[in-house]
């Protein structure tokens, strides 16, 4: 399982950049908020932008979301039909030497005694 990504809210990013206003250098920030200081570069040129639009919150999914989920649910079902199909080779190998040797093998899976 992958690493989750951090979320971060608005009142996060502005206190971070709030810090950046009061004189701080973009390192000590970022390593008190353990970010990449290029994270902050980002929050503040969008904050320069567009204020009132900046940090919309988790609220406005991105279309890529569902694109990434549905990608992982195709890849875990790949996965299932690769498994599906080596049982299934494994009946057919088990079927073959059943025919060459002639004799039937139990489906029981314990001997009985």
């Amino acid at each position: 399982m992958g690493l989750l990504r951090r979320k971060f809210t608005r009142e996060f990013k502005v206190a971070a950049l709030r810090r950046l206003e009061a004189g701080a250098s973009i390192a000590a920030v970022a390593r008190a908020c353990e970010i990449n200081p290029n994270l902050l570069h980002r929050w503040r040129k969008d904050f320069q932008h567009s204020a009132e639009h900046a940090f919309p919150g988790l609220g406005n999914r991105r279309a890529d979301d569902r694109a990434a989920e549905l990608e992982r649910k195709i890849g875990q079902q790949a996965l299932e039909i690769d498994f599906l199909k080596r049982c299934l080779q494994r009946i057919e190998e088990q079927r073959m030497l059943q025919a060459l040797n002639g004799k039937p093998q139990s489906t029981a899976r314990f001997s009985k005694k």
